[in-house]
């Protein structure tokens, strides 16, 4: 174990966190037809990601249950830089995705939201669950979703996720 004198000045280097060093992620907007959209959220190979041999689908969402959230998302990108304004243009064929760069936080917020609603009937719970979400922190999002994604049944985590916020019962989320 090594001492250090009174006159050794201690530097603390910043971490540096790179493009390089963490995951990519990308959004992923397909029309299939007047009215049914889709969005898919894809992890893609990146030198933070050495384990992925092809792109990850991370979560999708299409047609009315999108419709209900879609000016939620199309806020949350415009306001992290992602236009997605080419989207509806003649120009889009159908069913050719059309791919745009997202950043790690907005990837895990869109996964949870889009595998969270996905099989869900109830515009009312939908709209609860939706904003539950939007008010997560990241470390929160990649909890959910880390364990939606790789768990044994994941239909239980994510069902036990709307149950905690739809339920009437529960604390605000400033009372936490």
């Amino acid at each position: 174990m090594s001492r250090i004198g009174r006159n050794t000045a201690l530097r603390i280097m910043p971490i540096e966190t790179s493009a390089s060093s963490a995951p990519q992620y990308e959004l992923r907007a397909r029309s299939w037809g007047a009215g049914d959209d889709e969005l898919e959220v894809w992890q893609v190979l990146a030198s933070a990601t050495p384990q992925l041999k092809a792109p990850v689908r991370v979560a999708g969402l299409r047609g009315r249950t999108l419709e209900l959230v879609e000016h939620r998302v199309i806020r949350r990108l415009s306001h992290a830089g992602v236009k997605l304004a080419g989207r509806r243009d003649a120009e889009l064929k159908l069913g050719a995705p059309r791919g745009h760069p997202i950043d790690e936080h907005m990837a895990l917020t869109l996964g949870l939201l889009f595998r969270t609603l996905a099989p869900m009937r109830s515009r009312a719970n939908m709209l609860l669950v939706a904003d539950g979400i939007e008010a997560m922190g990241q470390e929160e999002a990649a909890y959910w979703l880390g364990m939606a994604m790789h768990r044994k049944n994941p239909r239980r985590v994510l069902g036990a996720l709307r149950l905690l916020l739809t339920d009437p019962s529960r604390p605000a989320a400033g009372g936490r």
